[in-house]
């Protein structure tokens, strides 16, 4: 039998981000990023990304709001606590890439070209008059 553990998630950082330095001097960054479930509901899922795998730079430039795109495996990590023997399931990110934030593209007319204004006013009458000046 063989077994995969995959995960690729996009979504949404949804508070900021904690830095961490473990006893053995590793440096790991945790997350939660909002995935949209099935319906409206926003799933919230902690992420941690160990700045040896994926990089510190990578980490250093995310903030709460960021859109990533997570990849990892899931795991499971059972410790004890004052309130006794507790787990949590989380994602161990092994990349991590910020997503460009939706927005308006950019209208290719306006772009530079090699005729300058006066080939842009002839595709354009309505600047016309502002390519002249």
């Amino acid at each position: 039998m063989m077994t995969v553990n995959v995960v690729v998630l996009a979504g949404t950082v949804s508070a900021d981000p904690v830095q961490r330095r473990m006893p053995s001097g590793d440096e790991v960054t945790e997350l939660r990023l909002s995935v949209p479930e099935t319906g409206r509901r926003l799933l919230p899922l902690p992420i941690a990304a160990w700045h040896a795998t994926v990089g510190a730079r990578v980490l250093d430039d995310i903030a709460k709001g960021d859109r990533l795109l997570v990849h990892g495996q899931l795991v499971r990590r059972f410790y004890r606590s004052g309130a006794g023997a507790r787990s949590l399931t989380e994602v161990v990110a092994s990349g991590i890439k910020k997503l460009d934030p939706p927005g308006p593209r950019p209208d290719p007319r306006l772009e530079p070209s090699p005729g300058g204004d006066a080939e842009l006013a002839r595709s354009d009458p309505s600047i016309a008059g502002r390519a002249a000046s």
